[in-house]
């Protein structure tokens, strides 16, 4: 559901990691168990396997440096060193098939209720400018923008051209 849920970036850095014979997938696989160790991961299963899915962590007060970084993710990491102290929610992701049914919005209460677990006072999330749908329900959820970076694009097929960091003051 990360590469789905991205837009397929993942799958490309993923290829791009892959020495040759390497199974990118594999790669994926093995990136994201190791994220689960500092990752919270709630999933929704209505019976038939995964529907929806929601991973994120906490953005820690010292910003991360983008130097050695590949560049397609540099405006990504500038926005998350703009949300020191917050609850990010890296993934959120739902089925076509089974959105409009709240899921979303229950992932984000969830986030929001894992945030004052860790004692934060807000809750962050980047989306893609022409993921309107997502931004949508961001939005509703009480989510404002609080700035922009330009897409880098180099390999990447998408329409993004920014991506947009959104925050949410939790009372």
């Amino acid at each position: 559901m990360v590469s789905f849920a991205e837009s397929g970036l993942p799958e490309l850095l993923w290829s791009s990691m892959a020495e040759e014979g390497q199974d990118p997938w594999e790669i994926g696989r093995t990136r994201q168990a190791a994220r689960t160790e500092d990752s919270d991961i709630v999933v929704i299963d209505e019976g038939t396997g995964t529907v929806a899915e929601m991973a994120g962590y906490v953005i820690d007060s010292i910003p991360l440096p983008t130097d050695d970084m590949p560049a397609l993710f540099v405006p990504l990491q500038e926005l998350e060193n703009l949300a020191p102290e917050s609850w990010y929610v890296n993934v959120l992701s739902v089925y076509p098939d089974h959105r409009g049914k709240g899921h979303g919005t229950r992932l984000l209460e969830i986030a929001e209720r894992i945030a004052r677990e860790e004692r934060l006072t807000r809750s962050s999330i980047i989306v893609a400018d022409d993921n309107v749908g997502a931004r949508r329900l961001y939005e509703r959820c009480g989510y404002s923008k609080i700035a922009a970076r330009q897409a880098v694009r180099e390999g990447w097929k998408t329409d993004t051209k920014q991506w947009i960091l959104l925050i949410k003051d939790l009372d």
